[in-house]
């Protein structure tokens, strides 16, 4: 039997432009006397991603688009970060007052095209954090720099708050990977009966982050990494993008 260990990494300072992530996130595993095995997968949140990324956008450079002010009045938001969801989207799905749900131009679907506010640094007028440019690529150049300093072969996981339709409250989500099996395909296996299964897909990111984000927190807990172990030690290519199903399978739209 499997079991799982789930360690925060404590003492990460706050994240900004152009901090390296792999040097910061060895120095807090020193701070705990934890020394990385292969195998280990970290787990690290979207936002300090982001924020190493630059990927902070001032409110007050944005331009709202005559577009982007029509929305807004439809969904009582701020012009200026309606903006940017649309030049982070690729379609519009839903809209109210205090929602818009958008396809993000990586896939995604979600509110606000992943779009932050909490948790981020505001000046003398509001900041707005986006997703990074490519996550996958994030995770795969993370690894390779914590691979390359610790001598041994890792999981990276990039994770973000998701919602889900039908479901309240968020959980953690896989939105960049490397060094992961992201699906476990069960499909052509035999249940426990000898039943052949024709269906069963185990999303193996979207719960390692699910399970990560619990121990983590999503307010003031201050604790952006958390280190799963566990799991056996793999090599695989696949990435976060190969969870999103593809459009011409989408029965909602």
């Amino acid at each position: 039997m499997t079991t799982l260990t789930v360690l925060p990494l404590a003492g990460m300072p706050m994240v900004e432009a152009g901090d390296d992530l792999a040097a910061l996130i060895g120095d807090a595993l020193a701070r705990q006397s934890i020394t990385l095995t292969d195998g280990d997968i970290l787990v690290v949140a979207q936002k300090i991603v982001s924020k190493s990324e630059g990927r902070l956008v001032s409110l007050a450079d944005v331009t709202p688009s005559a577009a982007a002010v029509a929305l807004a009045a439809e969904t009582e938001k701020d012009p200026r970060l309606v903006e940017l969801i649309l030049r982070e989207s690729t379609e519009v799905l839903r809209k109210k007052p205090g929602v818009l749900i958008v396809r993000h131009r990586l896939g995604l679907v979600g509110a606000q095209a992943g779009i932050d506010q909490s948790n981020v640094e505001h000046g003398a007028d509001d900041n707005a954090l986006l997703l990074p440019e490519d996550p996958d690529a994030s995770a795969a150049a993370l690894r390779s720099a914590l691979e390359s300093h610790h001598g041994v072969r890792l999981g990276i996981i990039v994770s973000d708050s998701m919602n889900r339709p039908w479901r309240l409250g968020t959980i953690g989500g896989a939105i960049g990977s490397a060094g992961i099996t992201v699906l476990d395909d069960r499909r052509g296996l035999s249940d426990i009966y000898g039943r052949e299964l024709k269906v069963t897909l185990i999303n193996r990111a979207d719960s390692i982050a699910t399970i990560a984000t619990l121990i983590m927190g999503e307010t003031t807990e201050r604790t952006p990494v958390a280190l799963v172990r566990g799991f056996p030690a793999e090599q695989s290519d696949s990435r976060a993008r190969d969870i999103i199903r593809p459009l011409e399978e989408d029965m909602f739209r």
